[in-house]
């Protein structure tokens, strides 16, 4: 009976591994001596092999043995790391990704590529220049000590769980791999082997082995045979030919210690079975039978005590795909939004018993949506690691020296925001690259260190995250960016705007500041699509820039996009909902108010000048407005702004809905809610709002104000 190997489990490792491979890439071209790092990059090529080729990805195995071949050379001291292994490395990293991509799929991988990086590898090796081998040191420099010359005799147990076959792994292969390392006796245990031959399952493994290997090599090798399967198997290697056991006036090893030694016999078996202490004892008359056996009951006892203690203390862990954790968040938000009709049918009949039921509901929704937030929540920290490449390959492209170093990794996300978050940052860093750092001696012209700097970070900020991008480079030039915006007709030759408001400029459709066009910048592209991915996140941009210092871009982002807490409001009969995190407070409008301001749409709250927008206006909403209006004063792009609703019904936790296809235009929507007597309530985009009142009402004198 054939098995059939699911191929998604060690792709989704080898992308897993690819990651952690590039990381210590980077960290070792800063500490090339690190053994740790040259070995933990050895054992990610090795399980990308060893896997590879069980599954059935024997090119991927094939090209991956040669980098494997070279950091083993690296790992025994043959070889030192250089920047052209690092190179050719990191090459072979993208080269293994894209023949993973073809194999999913995609565009096939360039096999010349390939070749090329395999040629380098070889030309890095010992006698590729017909020199001879350079001899084997360690970390430090020194060479191997000479008691570690020579064969050595392993003693290898090897079995494997009975459901190994379902991972696609041949533990045939592995031994015939162990017989490459040197002289291999095997002795197979069938002691699991069913009796009768209706038993046997041929989906499980039921046999195991003893292994004694003789090699030249040490234990790393043959740790590194199993490193692929190493959760999936009981491992136990020894050398059994140590000096103090080889000594010549030493003792010869009783049967019962060795059986000892190698765990078959526990010692109190084999001293009962030798030695019955315990009946000695009690022959001898010093000590009587009840006390032995209460001694023997408490050694049962701690020893019963520790083994739950090791259990207690295991981390367990499962592994979910993403569209799972979509559909639980989806239901949790339906869950939401039938837990508020409860709250208002048990209100609206005023039954006690009612309330109770709901008051419950509500407080194990409270905690059935909180706790599924939380397992969406990443760490940004593994998308600030992907830009390390970046940085290393976009400035040695650019001929600029650039470090870039981070803050906050730990600062969590929703998966969704950070999935969407990748392209505006590769954006901005290639931006502050190119645009930014000056080169090497440019820097040292203006008084600077060779080396540019780009900083990122990230923190909380209430119900938001904010991500700075900050380089010390040129910095932004306010004048030259009005000039190139009335040059393309964007910007009115008599407008006059502050600097924080020309930094915008940047982000507009087709704008660039470059003299020529490169492979990174000068098409007008970038920085008008991390304007929009911002905004389709419901997030803001803010630009502080100081001429010849540098340039620091803040993203505000809402922490996740599923469900938040909102202001609920009323105009007419019509719902509508705030996001609750910019809302900062809620003041009455009179008519007086409106006539004190001659028309204007302005009001003076507590000497401080707040401009308005009248959602009534903005959406043609029939009928007559209360005498007494309401406005709800939000921060929007750090500016102060006030919307005029009829009434304000409350906070209200909201489920966001997306529009559909129909309304996809109606920007200043982010999307909707159901409320609970199944009423649908509209959910405002206060920036896209205060941005079409500015290009449709000219009020930016007004907010600015």
């Amino acid at each position: 009976m054939a098995v059939e190997i699911d191929t998604s489990a060690f792709t989704e490792e080898a992308y897993e591994l690819l990651s952690e491979l590039e990381d210590s890439l980077l960290e070792l071209e800063e500490s090339p001596e690190d053994q740790e790092l040259i070995g933990r990059v050895f054992r990610a090529m090795h399980t990308i092999k060893g896997s590879g080729a069980m599954f059935g990805f024997d090119d991927v195995a094939e090209f991956t043995h040669n980098v494997e071949t070279v950091f083993d050379l690296a790992r025994n001291g043959t070889i030192p790391i250089t920047k052209d292994l690092i190179d050719l490395t990191l090459g072979a990293r993208d080269q293994i990704r894209a023949m993973l991509d073809a194999a999913a799929g995609g565009n096939a991988a360039d096999g010349a590529n390939a070749a090329r990086i395999i040629a380098g590898l070889r030309a890095l090796t010992p006698g590729a220049d017909g020199s001879p081998p350079a001899a084997a040191k360690s970390a430090a420099g020194k060479p191997a000590e000479k008691e570690d010359a020579g064969p050595h005799t392993f003693r290898i147990r090897f079995k494997p769980h009975g459901d190994i076959f379902a991972n696609g792994t041949n533990p045939i292969l592995l031994l015939d791999e162990l017989r490459e390392l040197g002289d291999v006796r095997l002795i197979p245990f069938l002691d699991d082997l069913p009796h009768s031959l209706a038993e046997i399952d041929p989906e499980r493994c039921y046999v195991s082995w003893e292994i004694f290997l003789t090699t030249e090599q040490g234990e790393n090798a043959i740790q590194d045979v199993f490193i692929f399967v190493e959760d999936e198997c009981d491992l136990n290697v020894r050398m059994v030919d140590r000096s103090e056991a080889l000594a010549e006036d030493g003792p010869d090893k009783r049967l019962g210690d060795i059986l000892v030694e190698r765990g078959d016999v526990d010692p109190e078996v084999l001293e009962e079975v030798m030695q019955p202490l315990g009946e000695r004892l009690v022959r001898s008359g010093l000590v009587n039978k009840g006390k032995v056996e209460a001694a023997l009951t408490e050694q049962q006892i701690i020893k019963e005590k520790r083994e739950s203690k090791k259990q207690q203390a295991a981390a367990q862990s499962v592994k979910v795909p993403s569209d799972k954790l979509d559909h639980l968040v989806d239901l949790v938000g339906e869950l939401v939004t039938v837990q508020a009709r409860l709250n208002q049918t048990s209100a609206t009949l005023n039954d006690h018993d009612l309330q109770l039921i709901a008051e419950e509901v509500e407080r194990l929704t409270g905690e059935l949506r909180d706790n599924t937030m939380s397992i969406r929540m990443l760490a940004i920290g593994s998308t600030f690691n992907k830009f390390k490449r970046l940085v290393r390959d976009l400035s040695k492209e650019l001929g600029k020296q650039i470090e870039m170093t981070t803050a906050g990794a730990e600062t969590e996300l929703d998966k969704t925001v950070i999935d969407q978050l990748n392209d505006p940052l590769i954006h901005i860093i290639r931006n502050s690259i190119d645009h930014g750092i000056e080169p090497p001696d440019g820097r040292s012209a203006a008084g600077k260190p060779s080396v540019g700097r780009i900083h990122l970070s990230a923190e909380h900020s209430g119900a938001n995250v904010l991500i700075k991008v900050t380089d010390d480079g040129r910095g932004l030039d306010a004048e030259k960016l009005k000039r190139k915006a009335i040059e393309k007709g964007q910007l009115a030759p008599d407008a006059e705007l502050t600097d924080k408001e020309a930094f915008q400029l940047i982000f507009g459709a087709g704008f660039s500041t470059a003299e020529k066009i490169t492979n990174v910048s000068g098409r007008g592209v970038g920085m008008d699509v991390v304007r929009k991915s911002i905004d389709a996140l419901r997030g803001a941009i803010d630009v502080q820039s100081e001429l010849g210092q540098g340039t620091t871009i803040t993203l505000k982002l809402p922490l996740t996009l599923a469900i938040i807490e909102g202001l609920l409001v009323k105009i007419q009969s019509e719902f509508f909902v705030l996001p609750l995190a910019a809302v900062e407070e809620c003041v009455e409008l009179t008519r007086e108010d409106v006539s004190a301001t001659h028309g204007r749409h302005v009001i003076n709250v507590r000497g401080s000048i707040v401009p308005y927008i009248r959602i009534r206006d903005r959406f043609e909403v029939e009928g007559d407005p209360p005498e007494v209006e309401q406005i709800v004063i939000a921060e929007v792009d750090e500016k102060r702004v006030g919307f005029v609703v009829d009434d304000v019904i409350g906070q209200h936790q909201t489920v966001i809905k997306g529009l559909g296809k129909t309304f996809q235009n109606s920007e200043e929507f982010s999307g909707a809610t159901i409320l609970g007597d199944g009423t649908v309530a509209l959910i405002l985009d206060l920036q896209k709002m205060v941005r079409f009142v500015e290009d449709q009402e000219h009020v930016e004198a007004g907010i600015s104000g």
